[in-house]
Formats: structure tokens, sequence, C-alpha cells
């Protein structure tokens, strides 16, 4: 039989860390040698880091990736390596995947379809490759063929996909299959997004049995470079059978995903269609494989994603694997986070406490600290108790303003998670603050004539507390911010903005307390619950920056969450004008809220989104999970000054006055 032991290896990278990516990928050659793997396809740009930016122009990236390859070619003997990096040709840079043979580079194939939507701006570094052409890349004494390559090595085809190649409907893998390939490659640098396994999955299975190939996907792994998260896919499918799939938000530094691929399969497969050949002019590499016996490929979901709540275990697993890969690739000693007793900051605490439960589950307690073995403080701990102590620190900041049920769902949550937590009263220095600002203005203030002033400064007077307890432990301070108060601008800059990172600001509010609740009843793989939320899950969400009497509540400020989640959705993802957001919200939420109720929500949100771009573009960064994102350096781009959708709400108040439901009618007012 001919078959033939192939591998993913998965790696989490940062960019131009040379020393730990190159560590990361010898390790991961060397695991493979110890395994038998003969092919070992590694992620795209995996030795300079994929998010390098606009340090890819730099002479020395494209020098030093150079560099690090040649000492990783030592690590090649007896096996085949694809690895990704930048190359310069002709004063353009490329995106290539290296394929190294016993020892040796045999070339250099490039990407030829650049990701340039989303988070991706890869035409601002580098170049399409053209299809067909093929040129040389000097290194040293050696020159080594550069572009639409194809590898015969030992007898068995290789060609590449790189990422975005498989994404378009004109695929490479079409020219690869005339030409009569065996298996392709695909490094890839594909983002974490809800979901997005599955379209990931469909494109490797068709790939394969479209093409009659073995298909090999590596992903990148972790919080690479800030923003983006990496999940690790890893997928080997071979003739539309999918063989194996790899473990999704793992805190190692790398790990195989191996299975064992049968040649003479994907030749009948090939030969039972009647598609034209073509000659592959491919490059010859001598290469023996090691004579294997069969093997029983598994290929089965993790426990987590068959348990019918993908999107919130994924939301979970995601963000705290990005929380801790921010924490330990910044050096920091812990987070802070300031603590109301509100959905987002309980949110974010229970984030950092699910961060360090799966770590330590994953890589052991001894594992756990020498992955952040720069903390000392860690160091002595015992227990993920210990550590939740060490690395966690909530503040509570109460006014006179501030009830005795936020305080108890605060407190209730630390305790249960084992926070370190401190409880102040900052009420005196909103008092200083007003004192100071009433004898230069020389008036009181009042909540009748400066009820907006006196809320922010509230907020704003947390924030000192919240930066200095970060300061004194060297810590990340965790901006509490969600998007669906991004998106209005129901924010108070240098207060609840303040932090270096911003972990839930991709997430709408109506979604975040769903999660809330079952991350308390049902937990994180049917397990992991957090019954210190119970007290929380059951308040209203509040700012508490209004007096008490007053019984402020987010959404009669604002708009319900679910319309303001809708309406968000309908008019900045999917670009609809006001009137037809009208048209949509009357269809989803017929016999819910009254049409002036959608009327009036719609406008106050176009005029609310057009007057806060200023504040978006100052929140700190954010984590990217779907296509909802606001994040104006990642994702979405608006005009700090713009007409306002002045306009375009005048026309869908017309169209209100003249139709119910799309219905003509007399004229009223609102």
């Amino acid at each position: 039989m001919n078959l033939i032991k192939v591998a993913v290896g998965v790696v989490n990278q940062t960019p131009l860390a040379w020393e730990s990516n190159k560590n990361n990928i010898i390790a991961c050659i060397e695991e493979a040698k110890k395994q038998e793997i003969s092919l070992l396809c590694l992620p795209e740009l995996c030795i300079t880091g994929y998010g390098c930016e606009d340090m890819f122009y730099a002479q020395s990236t494209c020098d030093s990736a150079l560099e690090a390859l040649e000492d990783i070619v030592l690590h090649t003997s007896s096996i085949a390596v694809c690895v990704g990096l930048p190359i310069r040709i002709n004063n353009h840079i490329y995106n290539a995947a290296c394929l190294i043979v016993n020892k040796q580079i045999r070339g250099f194939a490039c990407k030829k379809t650049l990701a340039n939507n989303g988070i991706h701006y890869e035409t601002r570094w580098f170049q399409h490759w053209p299809v067909g052409e093929k040129t040389e890349l000097r290194i040293g004494e050696f020159t080594y063929p550069v572009g639409d390559l194809l590898f015969e090595v030992g007898g068995v085809k290789i060609g590449f996909e790189i990422c975005e190649d498989a994404w378009v409907a004109n695929r490479p893998g079409r020219e690869l299959y005339l030409k009569g390939c065996d298996v392709i490659l695909n490094p890839t640098a594909s983002h974490f997004a809800f979901f997005k396994t599955q379209t990931r999955e469909r494109l490797v299975q068709d790939g394969s049995r479209a093409f009659g190939v073995a298909y090999i996907y590596a992903n990148l792994l972790g919080n690479e470079a800030g923003r983006a998260i990496f999940d690790g896919d890893a997928m080997i499918a071979q003739a539309g059978e999918m063989l194996v799939s790899g473990t999704r938000f793992s805190y190692k530094d790398y790990y195989l995903t191996s299975a064992v691929i049968d040649l003479d399969k994907i030749r009948l497969e090939q030969s039972l269609n009647l598609f034209q050949f073509k000659a592959s002019n491919a490059i010859q590499v001598l290469f023996d494989y090691p004579e294997i016996p069969p093997f029983k490929n598994h290929y089965a979901l993790e426990h987590w994603e068959a348990n019918g709540f993908q999107k919130e275990e994924e939301f979970a697993r995601a963000i705290a694997l990005a929380l801790f890969d921010y924490l330990r690739k910044s050096r920091s000693n812990g987070w802070v986070i300031s603590l109301s007793g509100g959905a987002d900051s309980s949110a974010i605490t229970a984030l950092c406490y699910l961060a360090i439960e799966m770590a330590v589950t994953e890589l052991g307690l001894d594992g756990f600290k020498q992955k952040l073995k720069y903390i000392k403080a860690i160091q002595h701990c015992n227990s993920v108790a210990e550590l939740s102590a060490a690395l966690i620190t909530n503040i509570y900041q109460g006014t006179q303003n501030s009830s005795s049920d936020t305080r108890h769902s605060a407190t209730s949550l630390a305790k249960d998670l084992n926070t370190t937590f401190y409880d102040i009263d900052i009420n005196g220095l909103v008092e200083t603050y007003k004192g100071l600002i009433q004898g230069a203005i020389g008036r009181d203030l009042s909540w009748q004539t400066d009820d907006l002033a006196l809320q922010n400064i509230q907020a704003r007077v947390r924030s000192p507390s919240a930066w200095l307890l970060a300061n004194i432990n060297n810590a990340l301070l965790l901006s509490t911010s969600n998007r669906s108060e991004a998106s209005v601008g129901y924010a108070t800059m240098d207060g609840d903005t303040s932090g270096s990172i911003s972990p839930i600001a991709g997430i709408d509010k109506h979604w975040l307390r769903h999660w809330l609740r079952w991350l308390e009843n049902t937990g994180l793989g049917g397990t992991h619950k957090i019954k210190g939320l119970n007290a929380m899950n059951n308040l209203q969400p509040t700012a508490e920056l209004r007096p008490l009497e007053a019984k402020q509540i987010d959404e009669e400020d604002l708009m319900p969450y679910d319309l303001l989640n809708a309406i968000e959705t309908s008019a900045i993802r999917d670009k609809k004008s006001p009137t037809d957001c009208l048209k949509i919200m009357e269809m989803e939420f017929e016999g819910v809220y009254t049409r002036e109720k959608l009327i009036t929500s719609i406008e106050r949100f176009f005029r609310l989104f057009a007057r806060n771009q200023w504040k978006r573009e100052r929140y700190a960064p954010s984590f990217h999970v779907d296509d909802r994102n606001l994040d104006p350096r990642s994702w979405l781009r608006f005009p700090i000054l713009s007409g306002g959708f002045n306009k375009e709400i005048e026309e869908m108040l017309e169209y209100a006055n003249n139709t119910v439901k799309g219905k003509r009618r007399g004229k009223i007012g609102f």
C-alpha cells in the first residue's frame, strides 16, 4: 500500500519575536520526526508572525526571516517541511511558503490571492504572484526557484493554496488538479470568528473532493499581535473525506495533528474523472518515504463543539486565550478590572478566571507557572484559586448613587472566584471636583442643569484609582466597554473606557447578558459554571450615575438592547438606510414594540452613531470575533465629522408619516 504519514504543525507565534518563533517551529519539527511524519505543514508567515504590519517593508524583516529559515533547515533531516515567510524579489515583497526536504531548500511557492477585506490589509505590504510565473531567489551562494510552483517529492506531487487562495472562486487547486497533484498544502493565518471553522472545513473537504487530493490545512494559534485571535484550526482531508481535525484554542506553544493518507486512493479518485491533463513541470526532489502499516484515522468534533452551544463556547475560549496571550506577551503581572457589579465587568472578570482555569487544565499547574515564569508572585501558588488571587484584581468604587445590590453583585463574584478585591468610596473625590468647578464658575452644579456632567465625573474619577492599581502591580487594566454602548457612545471617555485592551468591545450587550446566564447555569463544557454570577444576572443593567431615587436603567436611557442590536446590525453591518431599517424592524419586532418606539429608536441610533465616532477612535483595541466589529483600526471606518444622516432620517420620517407598515395613510406627527 502507498501510505504516507503527514501532519499539521500549529504554533503560537508573535510578530518579530525571532528566537521564540524559530524555537516553536524547530520544536514542532523535532516532534514530527519523533512521530515518524514524512510531510509537515506549518502556518502562513510563521517565521515572522502574520501581524508584522508595516515592518514587512523593512529589509531587516526579510533578512531576519531568511536567517531563521537557514537555522530551521538544519533540523529537517528525513522530513519534508513547509514554513511561511516574506521574501523580497525585485524590490517587491511576497508572502511565500518554503518547502524544505531533507535539510535542503527546494523552492518558494508564493501567494496568488491576497486578503484585503475585513481585518486584512495584505495588499498594503505584499504583491500578488502572477499565475504561471517563476523566477529565482539567491540566498548566499545558491539560487532557489520561486513562484507558481509544483513539487514532485519522492514521486508525490505537492502543490500550494496559501490561505486566501482557497477562499476565491478560481482556486489554484483547479490548476493543480489538472497537473495531477497528489497533496495540497494550505499554510494559513485565518483569524477567528464565530462559526468560521465550519466554513474552513467545507473549503478543505470540498477542495479535497473536487481536486481528488489529500488536503492539509494549518492555521496559527493564539492572540498573535493584539487584535486578531487565531484558533489553531488544523485539518487533513482526503478525496472528500475528513480524516482528522485538531484541538482549537490550545494554551500550548505548538502541537501536531497527524493522519495517514492513501496515495492509491487519491490517484484512483483522479482517474475516475475526465478533465484534460496539463503538463506539470514539477520540481523533482529525491525523497524516500518509510513503509508504514495501515492506520485508522479518526475524525470527531471536540466534545464542546458538539454540545449545542458553539457560540457560547467559542466566545469563552477565544477571549480567554486572547487575554492569556496578551498577558504573557506583554509581560504583565496580572489583570485589573473595575468591577461595578454589572454585566460587562463581571463578564471580563469571569473570562480572566476561565483563562487561568483552562490553561491549568491543559498545561498542569507547573506548566502554567512555567509559561508565566516571569511572574514571581504565582510561583508559590498551589491551586487555581490562589492563581486567581495573584493574577486578578477587582476594585469596586462606590458613590452615594451606588446601590447595595451592585456592591453585593461585585463582592459575591469576587468571593466566588477568589480574586483580590478592594471596595473603596470615591464620593469624596467626586465632591472635591464638583467643589473646585463650582468655585471656578461661580455657581452650584445641579441635576436639573448639569445631568450629563455630573454623571461623567463619577465615571472619570474611577479611572485614576484603577490605573494606579495596574501600575503598582505592573498589570493590564481592562476596559469594560461593550459593542452596543460603543455604537451609540454610551460610555465615558477616560472613565469606563480606560484600559489597554477592550476584551468585549466586539460583543453586543443583549447577547452578553445571555452568555452570562449560560455561564452560571450551563457552563463551559457543561461543567465549568460560575455561580457567583447569580446576583448580577438578577439585576437590570444600570450605570448608577444618577441619584438612586431616579432609578436609572440603561435601556431607558438608550433603548431596549435587543432592538439596539438589531438596528445596529441592519444599519452598520448591512449598510441599510433609516427607512429600510424601519421596514426591517417592523418585520422583526411586530407586536413587541410600537411603531413610534421603532421610529424614535432608529432616529436616535443613527444620530448617536454618527456623533460618537470620535469615541470609537479612542477606544482601547478590541478582540475581533465577527463581522459586527466597530473597531475603526481593523474593521469599520467611519468619518469623525459627517452630515449625521440628517437627509436619510428626514426621508425615514417622511416615509413613516405617509405609511402604516408600508401602506399609504394620512400624515401624523412624531
